[in-house]
């Protein structure tokens, strides 16, 4: 690193990114109630100096767009962009500022809704996803600009709602005209560079049975039963999709692209047999795979199931494509980010990057598909800390990835000193 990176590096306000992210920890941003936590995020642009654009998503408008993906219904919605610097080379540093819910709080070890730090690790609900990771993203900037350093390109901090039900936030950017020569999201990948990230698509299916009392229950037909089947039915084919994965980036996986059923609703009452269940689920979609092949390979198989049952051949379960729609996506090992950030990486943290594909979905698609601008995701923490109780982000992993993105910045939209 020669006398300017050194300088930068030296300039990140870690105390100032801390506070930061317990501000943002503390301010819930979940169920589609984002634009408190969005506007401290445009507060925090302006303070530091960034060119400010926020505006009130018109969810009429980008509904009709055919990567429009929405499950959770909004009365409003902020879209917060920040920009920095002039030339030609752009870069897009884009993170989602909403969370899940914070769940059942007696199952946590600490308040879900302030920033703790313990061992080593900091604790809250968003720091793994990842209120942390934005946070570093926009702080790397900060360095450069602490370091006095004049870049000869710009970078443009996008702060996006949605991305958990489907990246209403992300396409609404996009669409406003925000692109740039490359882009990183700081998803947590444990510090690995992910150039390939999976999709994932919503489903629900509706299972009809015929009631009867549950003392005479051979005269119905249990939709629980016949619910049962199905979802061994779908086990099997999460396990041809994922038979024979070939490629390298997912190498420690035995199952990269998973098929999960998360709720199942059926029956109305102990005494009686169930006439329907309506179960809903999650399928990977594979890098370079279309959704509409995914879609057709799950339709495909229960009706290969019901086909094979009396009951099911005549009375048709339905299958409904509901809620989230990701694409996958994909950037080339040898893209200039990718370099980018590998070097930048090696540099700043010591030791050599480790490349790996995303399990989890993400809005690098709609930055890739809708922005035109390539984008990799590199970020703090585990996605096995989140969604969870006692979600957390290692305090390393928050110092590599913000002295990283501060040494890519500079280095990938060059400077003069």
């Amino acid at each position: 690193m020669d006398d300017t990176e050194r300088r930068v590096l030296d300039a990140i306000d870690h105390d100032g990114m801390m506070e930061f992210i317990a501000r943002l920890v503390s301010t819930p941003s979940h169920g589609g109630d984002e634009t408190a936590a969005q506007r401290i995020v445009a507060e925090e642009l302006r303070n530091l100096g960034f060119e400010v654009d926020t505006w009130r998503i018109d969810f009429d408008e980008i509904r009709r767009h055919s990567e429009f993906s929405m499950s959770i219904p909004r009365e409003e919605g902020l879209g917060v962009a920040g920009t920095w610097g002039e030339g030609e080379r752009s870069l897009i540093i884009c993170g989602h500022i909403d969370t899940v819910a914070p769940g059942d709080r007696e199952a946590w070890g600490m308040p879900p809704l302030e920033a703790t730090v313990a061992d080593g690790r900091l604790h809250g609900r968003g720091t793994a996803d990842m209120k942390a990771g934005l946070a570093c993203g926009l702080y790397a900037v900060k360095a450069v600009m602490d370091g006095g350093v004049k870049p000869r390109g710009r970078v443009t901090f996008l702060s996006v709602i949605g991305e958990e039900d489907g990246g209403c936030g992300a396409l609404a950017a996009c669409l406003r005209g925000y692109r740039g020569d490359a882009g990183i999201i700081m998803e947590p990948s444990e510090t690995k560079i992910a150039p390939e990230v999976a999709g994932a698509m919503s489903f629900r299916v509706t299972v009809p049975g015929s009631s009867a009392h549950a003392c005479v229950r051979e005269e119905g037909v249990s939709a629980i039963d016949k619910f049962i089947a199905l979802a061994e039915g779908l086990r099997e084919l999460e396990a041809d999709r994922n038979r024979g994965v070939d490629d390298p980036l997912y190498g420690r996986y035995e199952t990269p692209y998973a098929l999960s059923l998360g709720t199942v609703h059926g029956g109305e009452w102990p005494g009686t047999v169930p006439d329907r269940v309506v179960f809903e689920g999650r399928i990977g979609v594979k890098v370079g795979e279309s959704r509409s092949e995914a879609r057709r390979q799950l339709e495909d198989k229960v009706d290969a199931v019901a086909d094979g049952d009396p009951w099911l051949s005549v009375n048709r379960p339905r299958v409904e494509w509901a809620g989230y729609s990701f694409a996958p996506s994909r950037v080339e090992l040898g893209h200039p980010i990718v370099e980018a950030v590998a070097g930048a990486y090696r540099d700043a943290v010591g030791l050599e990057p480790v490349y790996e594909g995303m399990t989890y979905a993400s809005d690098a698609r709609l930055l890739i598909d809708v922005g035109g601008t390539p984008t990799i995701v590199f970020g703090p923490g585990d996605v096995r800390d989140a969604h969870s109780a006692n979600e957390s982000v290692s305090l390393e992993d928050l110092e590599r990835t913000v002295r990283t993105l501060a040494l890519t910045v500079l280095r990938y939209l060059g400077h003069s000193g």
